[in-house]
């Protein structure tokens, strides 16, 4: 396990990576890093995403056109939109397509690497065991509050910027047996499949997929 107090050396990725459709955008995001940078380096890997298309897809916030709200996800690529959802928690997506065209994708879980404990002193939880890393990032909203993400902090933050305060990279890992799914907790549009995961990983948040 690494230190604490150490951090994976990681390249930022660029913007083009971005600047593509959603549903390949997802399927990439998988094995990359989540890095908030701070005294102690807070690093998690990307398990479980979810795309969403723009217009074309009416569980987007975007389906409706561009509003103050949404703007972020109409460009520039690689920026962080960030909302609240069910009164109490808030969700990160990465802005996707063009400048212009709207597409995000939506983190849905990762897996912590580098500042365990500050991410649980964030959580309001202790830690006993490896099996509690889990409580950690498992979840949308657990990986917010694990980094301290909030709409007034981090919306439109710049991802591809190993200068901004939460970014993006890439420490050479290789993902291996991604798995597509429905999206989970929406009405509409629910049976497309653009839920991304790794199959077998033990913080994915929703059903637990395994490739035979």
């Amino acid at each position: 396990m690494p230190s604490r107090n150490s951090a994976p050396k990681i390249r930022a990725l660029d913007r083009d990576f971005f600047a593509r459709d959603p549903r390949r955008v997802a399927r990439q995001l998988l094995g990359k890093v989540l890095i908030r940078n701070a005294s102690v380096p807070l690093t998690a890997r990307i398990v479980e995403v979810e795309a969403y298309l723009g217009k074309d897809d009416p569980a987007a916030h975007s389906a409706a056109g561009r509003t103050l709200r949404n703007s972020v996800l109409f460009g520039p690529p690689g920026h962080a939109y960030i909302y609240f959802i069910y009164g109490n928690h808030y969700c990160l997506n990465v802005s996707c397509e063009p400048a212009g065209q709207a597409g995000g994708v939506l983190f849905r879980a990762l897996e912590p690497l580098t500042g365990m404990e500050e991410m649980a002193q964030a959580r309001g939880i202790e830690l006993h065991g490896p099996k509690d890393l889990r409580q950690l990032t498992s979840g949308p909203g657990r990986l917010c509050e694990a980094f301290g993400i909030t709409r007034t902090r981090d919306n439109d933050c710049d991802l591809t910027s190993d200068k901004s305060s939460l970014w993006i990279g890439d420490d050479g890992y290789r993902a291996r047996g991604i798995a597509a799914t429905p999206r989970i907790g929406i009405t509409k549009a629910a049976d497309m499949p653009l839920r991304y995961l790794l199959a077998g990983n033990p913080f994915v948040s929703g059903p637990k997929i395994r490739l035979e």
